[in-house]
């Protein structure tokens, strides 16, 4: 869209030369909730004459028939997306919005201020170049604005302005607004916002958005507009980066052609040029740059190509090609900081997808280092990140990937994060650094494997991970299990959930948290033990599948047999041979599974154990026949 210009009817290859050569501007509008989001969006269309004579006039008819202050138009009209997608009962997302003026176009992302929704405020911020923190006179600095504000920060935003709205509504008080500039000042101090402007305004009314306003006479800055269309962007920060390009695909439409094809997020590239491929390190030219137009001479930021290089080169999605002279890092250890985006808390030891670029990886928290206080900016010791909570964790990966830190590159330093089960992005964040042990410690590579290990034994390796409710029986059935197993010659190891709680994981309780780091060391062992050539057997609760999975994961395919020991918690409860579960019944014992802490049973184990219709003795048997039928043992 643009803005209507007498250009157009004289002139239009003058507009639209002049339209090509106009600066962009991306901003985010963001604040609590009514703080008059839409309406500021609104207004600034209006007055850039975004809205044509029949959709004005469906505006002022629609602010007569909904009832407004002083009878003023409601700006907020044309696009409250919170209001529309709760009506139509569909997922509030990011809205973005275009307009221009004779001097720069804009491109402004209107997000939802509800709390709930702060993912979708980062989403919005994280290619953002300004931000408008919106403040509602009367309300002043609230928690939200404290927590959008450190996400600006976060995200590297390098300006900020302050729009006091709503200043109608107390008599246009200089006294609220210095009040108000002063409170939000020292907070931008203590985030470290390095560019702040302070605006006293009313979207309704029009005040000191495209003017100064009468009616704010002590105010002796720049209007709105005046400052979204003057303040220095620099469009060509992201090309005089260093050469970075995720490869999306290997395009190979025929034999004698192998290009590398993705979107250049940072600096340029020429034929000619030497490049690295990472994580593998490998360097070569650059022989073609080509497009569907043709070859270029050349290709920057934004530009989506397809590169062919001098070398066979072993490279694949999720790989960066870059500038060898200045290649990012590669390493599997972080310290990132996360804004935490889903109901279910972020736990330490658990398992998430970590997608970055074009990568997917798999992603461990290990630990959670500190979160943020966002009513004091203090950081304080946690465990886990709650819904929208900030904090900085050191995360694992299951393989190096090329990266920058987040301030030198957006694109190679931001990630999200992803639930294993749900596919649901659960978080967003920012790498920091490589941390030190990510270099110093290598995988050392033995000539004895598995497989020989497995062989002299006369057996496959394999685990048998036995879960269910508290008295279910698995630790009386997978004992059954090695005393066969162990008549038939076998070597095996049973890992029991309070046998490991009196050494590898006594320091650990039963919150969620803990639970769900004892079954990550417990699965680290066991793939030593199946990497022995062991038959491992465990006997855990295990209450979660993402926990589960994460186990599975870590063995080869047809190494894990998960044997879901199926009692009722009825029946568990009945037999209650240690009194738990009347413990837990009286509030003696927290967080014990089927009472006050959730079990996730398997949707398709291998074995499933129906304790109501057999004994320990024939689950044992049922057990061993699988393994049979699989193939694991004779």
């Amino acid at each position: 869209m643009a803005h209507i210009s007498d250009l157009i009817a004289t002139d239009i290859d003058a507009y639209l030369t002049a339209h090509e050569q106009k600066s962009l501007l991306r901003f985010i509008t963001c604040g609590s909730v009514d703080d008059g989001k839409s309406t500021l969006i609104g207004r600034l269309l209006y007055e850039s004459k975004m809205l044509f004579e029949d959709q004005l006039a469906a505006l002022e008819a629609d602010s007569k028939r909904v009832g407004t202050r002083g009878g003023e138009i409601d700006y907020a009209l044309l696009l409250d997306g919170l209001t529309a997608e709760r009506e139509q009962g569909i997922t509030i997302d990011v809205a973005y919005r275009f307009f221009s003026t004779d001097r720069r176009k804009f491109i402004v992302a209107d997000t939802p201020g509800h709390e709930q929704y702060t993912r979708n405020m980062v989403t919005g911020a994280s290619t953002a170049d300004l931000a408008i923190i919106l403040i509602d006179a009367r309300k002043g600095v609230l928690p939200q604005t404290r927590r959008h504000s450190y996400i600006v920060g976060l995200l590297g935003l390098q300006h900020v302005v302050l729009a006091v709205n709503k200043m109608d509504l107390v008599d246009y008080s200089q006294a609220v607004f210095q009040r108000i500039e002063a409170e939000y000042r020292e907070l931008a101090r203590r985030i470290g916002l390095p560019d702040v402007r302070a605006i006293p305004i009313s979207g309704v009314v029009g005040d000191n958005i495209t003017e100064r306003s009468a009616n704010t006479p002590w105010f002796d800055g720049e209007p709105l507009m005046t400052v979204l269309e003057t303040v220095e962007i620099d469009e060509t920060r992201v090309q005089r980066q260093a050469l970075r390009m995720p490869v999306q695909w290997v395009n190979r439409p025929h034999l004698d052609f192998r290009g590398f094809a993705g979107t250049i997020t940072g600096g340029t590239v020429r034929p000619g040029d030497r490049v690295t491929v990472l994580p593998s390190g490998r360097t070569t030219t650059v022989s073609r740059i080509v497009t569907l137009n043709g070859d270029l001479d050349q290709a920057v930021a934004n530009q989506s190509v397809t590169l062919t290089l001098a070398d066979e080169v072993d490279a694949s999605r999720g790989d960066v090609i870059a500038a060898a002279d200045a290649p990012p890092q590669v390493a599997d250890q972080f310290e990132a900081t996360v804004v935490w985006m889903a109901d279910q808390p972020l736990l330490r030891g658990r398992n998430y997808l970590l997608k970055i670029g074009t990568k997917t990886v798999t992603a461990t928290v290990a630990p959670v280092k500190h979160k943020l206080n966002i009513e004091t900016m203090e950081h304080v010791a946690a465990e886990q990140l709650q819904l929208n909570e900030i904090g900085v964790v050191e995360l694992e990966l299951d393989r190096p990937i090329a990266f920058d830190p987040y301030r030198e590159n957006r694109d190679t330093g931001g990630f999200i994060l992803i639930d294993r089960l749900s596919n649901n992005t659960v978080g967003a964040g920012l790498i920091h650094f490589a941390l030190h042990r990510s270099h110093n410690v290598k995988w050392q590579a033995l000539d004895i494997d598995k497989t020989a290990r497995a062989a002299q034994k006369g057996q496959k390796a394999c685990c048998l991970w036995f879960t269910g409710l508290s008295g279910a029986g698995k630790s009386t059935i997978a004992n059954l299990v090695e005393k066969q197993l162990h008549a038939l010659g076998h070597h095996t190891y049973i890992l029991d959930g309070d046998n490991v709680r009196h050494g590898l994981c006594k320091d650990l309780g039963f919150g969620d948290a803990d639970r769900v780091e004892n079954i990550r060391r417990v699965a680290e062992v066991v793939k030593l033990m199946v990497d022995a050539g062991l038959i491992v057997l465990t006997a855990f609760i295990s209450p979660f599948r993402a926990e589960r999975r994460m186990a599975r994961e870590l063995l080869d395919a047809g190494e894990f047999i998960e044997v879901f020991v199926d009692t009722p918690l009825a029946d568990a409860e009945a037999r209650d041979v240690k009194g738990l579960y009347a413990k837990a019944r009286r509030g003696e014992i927290g967080n014990f599974t089927g009472i006050s802490s959730p079990y996730e049973p398997p949707e398709a184990a291998e074995i499933r154990i129906d304790t109501t219709s057999i004994s320990a003795e024939a689950a044992a048997t049922q057990v061993i026949d699988a393994l049979r039928a699989r193939g694991l043992i004779p």
